[in-house]
């Protein structure tokens, strides 16, 4: 084969590993604006649709370190098309789903095929691409990735306005089978194999262990106030205490036979590591309460239709791309963790600041008053997510760097479904049980500053749990000059 096919070839391989990734990421936003339409279509309780997304993101938390070590093992480009094959079938069952039910059932499977998907792309990528040529790539797929965030909502706002067909919301699943289906064709005919080395044994008791631990804790949270918090559930959810005891055992002990615990439980002993882990789990609480509750409040609560709630987030969108890019670029390395923690802080003023406007202007709210809020908090979330990583990393042995890029991703995603649960005691729980039709703004307005009230608690736990992480950020070669007094201190890991 001719250099220039080859060239031709990993090229074509990278749009269909981004693509993808676009899929995955579109498909997490874009059903939370369908959500009110599903909720009203299908009959579904408010706990399944709690479990529409939370199942989604559960299954895929769980998943993805495993899914990681299976393409290892077993090659890349093997599991990656497992994954995009399994993703757009389970996508094609969710638009075709009789009930609620079904729904949550393939949302989870749809969660677990994108375990399987996702940790395959970054391994392809860097594969496929020497090392001079990944940073461009990785750009790239930055930039694919903010393009997901930011035209989710909107991609779904339209669909579920538009009742394709007299489908309603079913059209934000099946746009996934066209996407799926080239991209498991194409991925057999230009992605290259490739497989670790020396790739870690699979921990499926580890994994088994987590799963039931996370179960019993999320489960109750969800179904709880609907079933009146029965005693079970208390005893459920101090019951999971236990099982995540019994996974810190067996962890330890795994590492010790075999080297292969599904988490590197040392990685906590590096005083940073572990107080990132805490701001990842922290701040997935924030998204998942937020992003569920918003739609609820502007679709039902004010009575918005789709596409007027989805560009309501145009403005928000934006403000996190824009605060993510200076971020890193620009701010840390100059000011460090302090641009983390000033995250933290502007976007709790934006959280107050929607209080205050919920409050006085009640369901006459309209679209650009939001604006400003929306505005704020976006830039705060911006000035997180995109330097957190690397403040998370920053003392971590480069040995271990694999293995906690992995827990990151999936304490993240263990958050987001932790705040999901929690949606049913931060918003429902300052609801009545049966609201008049009459009463229904006024119920989910209150309801929604209950929830904001708990959002901005949850960050001024994620801005103190900052102060754990490394001060400085090293200063990459060729820094703008003015960078060069964030010099990071040579030190060893601070350890607990």
């Amino acid at each position: 084969m001719s250099t220039v096919d080859t060239d031709r070839r990993r090229w074509i391989a990278l749009a269909i590993v981004m693509v993808a990734s676009f899929m995955d990421l579109v498909d997490v936003t874009i059903v939370n604006i369908a959500v009110p339409s599903i909720q009203e279509d299908t009959g579904a309780s408010f706990s399944a649709i709690q479990w529409v997304t939370g199942g989604y993101a559960l299954a895929f938390a769980i998943g993805l370190i495993t899914g990681g070590r299976l393409g290892d093992i077993y090659g890349r480009k093997r599991l990656f098309l497992v994954g995009i094959g399994g993703f757009t079938l389970a996508s094609a069952l969710c638009g075709l789903a009789t009930g609620p039910d079904m729904l949550v059932a393939m949302r989870v499977v749809q969660g677990g095929t994108a375990a399987l998907m996702v940790p395959q792309v970054l391994s392809i990528i860097h594969a496929t691409f020497p090392a001079e040529e990944r940073g461009k790539v990785f750009g790239m797929f930055g930039a694919v990735i903010g393009l997901g965030a930011v035209s989710g909502p909107l991609i779904g706002a339209l669909l579920t306005q538009w009742d394709l067909f007299g489908l309603a919301w079913r059209p934000i699943f099946l746009i996934n089978l066209p996407v799926g289906l080239a991209g498991l064709l194409a991925g057999r005919r230009f992605i290259s194999e490739s497989k670790a080395e020396k790739a870690l044994k699979l921990d499926l008791v580890g994994v088994a262990l987590a799963s039931l631990g996370l179960l019993m804790l999320i489960y109750p949270l969800t179904h709880g106030r609907e079933a009146g918090w029965p005693l079970w559930g208390y005893l459920s959810m101090a019951g999971s205490l236990a099982v995540f005891a019994l996974f810190v055992v067996y962890e330890k002990a795994k590492a010790r036979r075999d080297g292969s615990p599904l988490v590197e439980l040392s990685l906590f002993r590096v005083k940073s590591f572990a107080a990132g882990i805490g701001v990842q789990l922290t701040f997935g609480v924030v998204c998942g309460i937020f992003f569920l509750v918003w739609t609820l409040y502007m679709q039902i609560g004010l009575g918005w239709s789709p596409l007027k709630a989805g560009s309501t987030g145009i403005p928000f969108s934006l403000a996190v791309s824009t605060a993510a890019g200076l971020s890193v670029q620009k701010l840390v390395p100059r000011f460090g963790r302090r641009v983390l923690q000033a995250g933290a802080l502007v976007m709790a003023a934006g959280v107050l600041t929607y209080i205050w406007e919920a409050d006085r202007y009640g369901t006459a709210i309209a679209p650009w008053q939001m604006a400003l809020p929306l505005v704020v908090m976006g830039l705060g979330m911006g000035l997180i997510v995109a330097p957190i990583t690397d403040a998370i990393l920053a003392e971590v042995p480069r040995e271990h760097a694999g293995s906690a890029s992995g827990l990151i991703n999936t304490v993240q995603q263990v958050g987001n479904a932790l705040g999901l649960g929690l949606v049913s005691v931060a918003f429902f729980g300052a609801m009545d049980d049966v609201v008049a039709p009459t009463a229904v703004g006024d119920a989910f307005g209150g309801a929604f500053v209950h929830a904001m009230w708990w959002v901005a608690g949850v960050l001024v736990v994620v801005f103190l749990l900052m102060f754990a992480l490394p001060r400085r950020k090293a200063v990459a070669a060729g820094a703008e000059p003015g960078a060069e007094d964030a010099v990071v201190e040579e030190r060893e890991p601070e350890l607990v």
